[in-house]
């Protein structure tokens, strides 16, 4: 798969191991940023993930911030995306299997601990489709789409 990276500042030192765990999966991947401390606003690269995924470029994305919600909302905005906030393997599974998440939206400050099973879950968990697709179409009539 292909997978679309990006973080904030506070994403900015868990980063690396998303990166590397993508990586040893096999996936390949592109960092939208931010690759310093300097503070930007979570909204810019959030926006840039989810319109290349929508988009087709990427398969997945992966988007940290702080908490993991301001990334997570700003994603959601973009037309199409399903981005969820993982924070930890059962919900990571769950946003794959019922909701056909496109992005898994991960905490900075939280600690590493449980990241390498949220990603290994993410990435490797199929939408069941069946009584979901009519859940998603549900999802997609309120976007207007």
């Amino acid at each position: 798969m292909r997978i679309a990276i990006g973080g904030d500042h506070r994403g900015l030192a868990l980063k690396p191991l998303v990166i590397r765990l993508v990586e040893e999966a096999g996936h390949s991947y592109k960092d939208f940023g931010c690759y310093t401390e300097e503070s930007v606003d979570y909204p810019d690269i959030a926006e840039k993930v989810a319109k290349a995924v929508v988009k087709g470029d990427f398969d997945r994305g992966i988007l940290i911030c702080g908490t993991g919600i301001g990334m997570c909302i700003a994603a959601n905005k973009v037309k199409g995306i399903r981005a969820a906030q993982c924070y930890n393997v059962f919900t990571a599974r769950r946003a794959r299997q019922h909701n056909d998440a496109q992005i898994c939206c991960l905490s900075g400050e939280e600690g590493k601990a449980h990241v390498p099973a949220i990603i290994e879950a993410f990435l490797n968990t199929d939408f069941e489709g069946d009584r979901h697709v009519q859940r998603l179409n549900k999802i997609r009539k309120i976007e207007g789409k």
